[in-house]
């Protein structure tokens, strides 16, 4: 539509037959037309298909995103499918979450306190409807690899996975792809602890996938177990959680207040700015130096409720952490 609308104020000013000027945003409109078209077809290849051997069940785009790279590299395309769960389950409630009730509530959490689900109304309905018509898809014979690690989202994700599974007979096997990988690649002389799976490259995962025979196989005592961990959460009423001694703990939602400003009183503001400084320089500090994976919307949506509660002073628009800038609010004392 931007391309169509230049045309037409070009038209005014050039002399040249219209036809002549809209030949090359033509032929750019096509290739977007073709490029969005192939976009379905593109990630139903992914699904889980009749003739399949593993359905590997993941959290999160970028981790999807990652997995069919090293799919790619191994030539396993056509026999490891994929389902993606979307959400960050570390954060939100999940109260109610197999019935629209709840699903709702959690879509109008996110759409209150996180930036990027403000005009999206119904985007946990949709991810659940997309995540169970997928599952349904896994055939009898596919074995299910549930990917996880030392993430609260992942963590989630897995014990949510296992309760959507109910009793399928495939043989379901969990793998933790950052322990994988911190055993093949670290050393004495180079090491990296990763926090979840999304950070792994697409060359070590690949490595990740050919030990997957490795992974634990879950029985039917480990499944209840699983199961039941997920219905505990799910009756909990928090909206923040973190991976502590083995397990997913629920935390109160000003968990990581202290530890925000903290970092804020460790940085120095650039000069000229008054003491202000970027709220995504403060949020892209404490994403880098914290040991759990929350993610960097849960921390800017605790830096505006700092702003509200009157403990931080603000600059600029909030409409998104490079739009404003944040210092502690003059005259207060140090308890803050």
């Amino acid at each position: 539509m931007a391309q169509i609308g230049r045309v037409k104020e070009q038209s005014k000013l050039l002399e040249e037959p219209l036809e002549q000027q809209i030949a090359e945003p033509v032929a750019s409109l096509l290739e977007y037309y073709t490029s969005l078209m192939e976009l379905p077809a593109k990630r139903a290849f992914w699904d889980p298909s009749p003739d399949c051997t593993h359905v590997h069940i993941l959290c999160g785009d970028s981790f999807t995103g990652s997995m069919k790279q090293a799919l790619r590299g191994l030539s396993w395309m056509d026999t490891h499918k994929l389902v993606t769960m979307r959400e960050n389950y570390a954060i939100g409630p999940l109260g109610q979450l197999d019935t629209p009730v709840g699903r709702k509530l959690r879509s109008d959490w996110f759409r209150q306190h996180i930036q990027e689900y403000f005009t999206i109304s119904d985007e946990c309905e949709r991810e659940y409807t997309e995540l169970l018509g997928n599952l349904e898809l896994i055939p009898e014979q596919a074995k299910v690899v549930i990917w996880t690690s030392r993430s609260a989202s992942e963590q989630t994700a897995l014990r949510l996975a296992v309760h959507l599974l109910g009793n399928r007979p495939n043989e379901i096997i969990v793998c933790d792809a950052c322990s994988i990988c911190e055993e093949l690649y670290n050393g004495p002389d180079a090491s990296c602890i990763y926090r979840s799976s999304s950070e792994i490259p697409a060359d070590k995962l690949r490595e990740a996938l050919l030990r997957i025979g490795e992974g634990s196989r879950l029985a039917s005592a480990d499944i209840a177990r699983l199961t039941r961990e997920w219905q505990e959460m799910s009756e909990q009423s928090g909206v923040l959680r973190i991976w502590q001694d083995e397990a997913v703990l629920e935390v109160p939602a000003d968990y990581y207040d202290s530890y925000l400003l903290e970092k804020l009183d460790s940085l120095d503001p650039p000069p000229g700015e008054d003491g202000f400084l970027k709220s995504a320089r403060l949020v892209g500090e404490a994403l880098g130096n914290c040991e759990q994976d929350i993610g960097d919307a849960y921390y800017e949506s605790r830096v505006r409720e700092l702003i509200y509660s009157g403990v931080l002073e603000i600059r600029g628009v909030p409409t998104a952490m490079r739009f404003y800038s944040i210092r502690r609010k003059q005259g207060r004392g140090s308890e803050d």
